[in-house]
């Protein structure tokens, strides 16, 4: 028996996505604040605590739940976006960054998703968003996302987005395969996830990939991000900085060469 409220969406764009929620009467999407883009009249937003899935959990149970996201840095409070008015409306989100949002029927996933912390963007209402702790001590020190990741459980519809270019990889029972840690969007909960030390001490040293591939191992299924929004911000940092690692764009001149074009240093 279908839990959450069933909601029907369209993608717009393509490196920079928004997502558009149609929701019939009476029907609620959550989301994460300063997602939201733009929304039809008769659509009311209301700030809640937590995800409002624990719906009949009292009071406490609401505190401990939306206290949850503070681990994983988030806001406690949520919006909810709910069609008070007559026939069909439409409520849009957008993406943080350029990447694309990947949409996940839950129904057909398990019922579970694990993510990175900063992955989620809106689910229909019912959509449990929480925490999930990894338990080998060796995968939460070294395995890029600590200790805790999000995860979303129930059986609607939820959004999740990336940077750049999605993979997505089907494992069977048993496979494995390694993957940058940085690069993990998310995977289903029947996937194992543990970290490898990189092989051979000059690839440790010298290989700029880091110490560690994550290893993750089917059945289940996997999505990748081609650029990983930190790896995205490092870069523009150091280019950003005065003098910072910048290419000069091939001009012999360099610095002065930028201080003549107007770039500054």
């Amino acid at each position: 028996m279908i839990q959450n409220h069933e909601i029907d969406y369209f993608l717009h764009g393509e490196e920079m996505q928004c997502v558009e929620i149609e929701l019939d009467p009476q029907e609620t999407v959550i989301a994460e604040a300063g997602s939201f883009m733009y929304m039809d009249n008769g659509i009311e937003m209301q700030t809640i605590f937590g995800d409002g899935s624990q719906t009949n959990s009292g009071l406490l149970g609401k505190i401990l739940g939306a206290g949850k996201r503070l681990l994983v840095g988030e806001s406690l409070f949520m919006t909810a976006f709910t069609n008070l008015g007559h026939g069909k409306k439409r409520v849009s989100f957008a993406a943080p960054y350029a990447g694309k949002i990947v949409p996940l029927n839950l129904a057909h996933l398990g019922g579970k998703i694990i993510c990175q912390k900063d992955a989620f963007l809106c689910a229909a209402k019912g959509v449990s968003v929480g925490i999930e702790f990894q338990r080998k001590l060796g995968t939460g020190l070294f395995g890029g996302e600590g200790f805790i990741m999000e995860k979303l459980e129930g059986d609607g519809m939820a959004f999740m987005h990336a940077g750049g270019y999605i993979i997505e990889k089907e494992l069977q029972a048993g496979e494995s395969f390694r993957v940058d840690t940085g690069c993990i969007v998310g995977f289903t909960g029947s996937v194992d996830y543990d970290i490898q030390f990189v092989k051979g001490v000059k690839n440790a040293i010298f290989g700029g990939e880091g110490l560690f591939f994550a290893v993750l191992t089917g059945p289940g299924k996997v999505w990748m991000q081609s650029l990983p929004v930190s790896r995205l911000a490092s870069r523009i940092l150091s280019y950003a900085q005065p003098g910072g690692n910048r290419k000069g764009e091939g001009s012999i001149l360099g610095g002065i060469g930028n201080l003549l074009d107007g770039d500054g240093y």
